[in-house]
């Protein structure tokens, strides 16, 4: 088992990670009934999305003694609504001006990026798009 969850009322869940003790909670959002106080569901799906394309680069720029610290990653949902659901993910990682690499390393990490575990594990019928800011 990966986690526990508890559902708190309002429209909120707590769970725990099971290995680490480490707590994430949620909210609905503020345009499905909740507060918004927290990431949604949905949210995560794409902070997932965004993190798995990150720490797949960063297994591979270590194994290539590449330095990939302070990347920066911005990530945008767009929902449709009947039915309900994500219908699209942009990504933007934006590199470290200080670093210099040649296209073939680019490349290398892009394709790394591009076929991160959540990405393979996402319906064909969601639109991602991922940037990568050299």
């Amino acid at each position: 088992m990966t986690a526990n969850i508890i559902y708190r009322g309002t429209l909120r869940c707590e769970a725990k990670h099971l290995q680490s003790g480490s707590i994430i909670e949620t909210d609905a959002p503020t345009d499905n009934r909740g507060k918004g106080d927290r990431f949604s569901p949905t949210d995560l799906l794409c902070v997932s999305l965004a993190t798995c394309i990150t720490t797949t680069m960063g297994i591979k720029a270590d194994d290539m003694k590449i330095n990939l610290t302070d990347t920066t990653v911005e990530v945008t949902k767009h929902m449709l609504p009947d039915p309900r659901r994500v219908a699209k993910i942009e990504v933007t990682l934006n590199m470290p001006s200080t670093l210099q690499l040649d296209e073939k390393d680019k490349i290398i990490l892009e394709r790394v990026g591009n076929n991160c575990p959540v990405t393979k594990s996402l319906h064909p019928d969601l639109e991602i798009n991922i940037e990568y800011n050299w």
